[in-house]
Formats: C-alpha cells, structure tokens, sequence
C-alpha cells in the first residue's frame, strides 16, 4: 500500500496575500513585493475573482484598491475579507482619503488606508509590520490608520 503524501513544512507555514486591484503593472509590482518577503501571491484583477479566491485560500493579508470596476467597489471586498479573516491585514489603496473614505474603512474593517499611489514595497512592508503585530497581541483597539 502506498504511503500518504506528506505536506512540507514550508507550505503548510507559508503566508498568502491577496492584492486586488484592476491595473496589471499594479498587480505585477505587489506580487514582486510580497515574494521577496517569503509571501505566497494570489492575484485578482475583479471582485468575481477575487471573491473565487476567498473561497479557496486563507489569507494572511489582503491589499485591495478602493476602485475596480467602478469607484467605491474595493469597498464591501476588504468589508468581507474581515468577516472570513477577522485576524488578517486588510488594507485599501485609495485615491483620497477625506472623511467619507475613512468612514468606509471604518464600516469595512479596513486596518489601513494607502494613498493610491504609494510604492508597493512601502504598502508591503507596513502590511507585514501591521500582520506581524495582529499575531503577537490580541486586536483590542479596533481602527483604522492612514498612510
């Protein structure tokens, strides 16, 4: 009889992160960025897909922009990938961030808010600080942050 076949270490421990967003450079820039950091990439240019990926990973952190088809959509995404993942990293890249775009962040369960046009290594390297310190303190202080 054959012997069952193990799972490495390596992927049973491997982090994932889901980036969203419309613009395939954008997409492409994110998945180089997480790589370097030892992150598995799961990349959706919609919400069908990125609502198809939710149903098949666990995500440690999700990068999603606030506009994919139309203005506003990004929106009840990142709202939804908090439900599934209450203890991931969620952070949106937004256009603007004036009083209705924190409202949204803050009705979403959105951790972050990243200016649209932040660099990738940037957005990445504070998604992994923010990740890193949901798994070592329990989320006492809900919020939302600007960067």
């Amino acid at each position: 009889m054959s012997e069952p076949i193990k799972t490495t270490e390596a992927i049973k421990t491997a982090r994932t992160a889901l980036i969203v967003h419309a613009d395939m450079s954008v997409l492409s820039a994110f998945q180089s960025s997480f790589v370097s950091k030892g992150y598995v990439a799961i990349l959706a240019r919609d919400l069908p897909t990125a609502l198809l990926a939710l149903t098949q990973h666990f995500f440690d952190i999700a990068v999603i922009s606030s506009r994919l088809a139309e203005g506003g959509d990004g929106w009840p995404l990142a709202g939804v990938v908090h439900l599934i993942f209450p203890k991931a990293f969620v952070g949106v890249l937004t256009p603007e961030t004036n009083v209705l775009t924190l409202q949204a962040a803050i009705n979403n369960g959105v951790t972050q808010i990243f200016d649209a046009a932040s660099q990738p290594d940037h957005v990445v390297n504070t998604s992994l600080g923010g990740q890193q310190a949901a798994s070592i303190k329990p989320s006492s202080e809900p919020g939302t942050s600007i960067h």
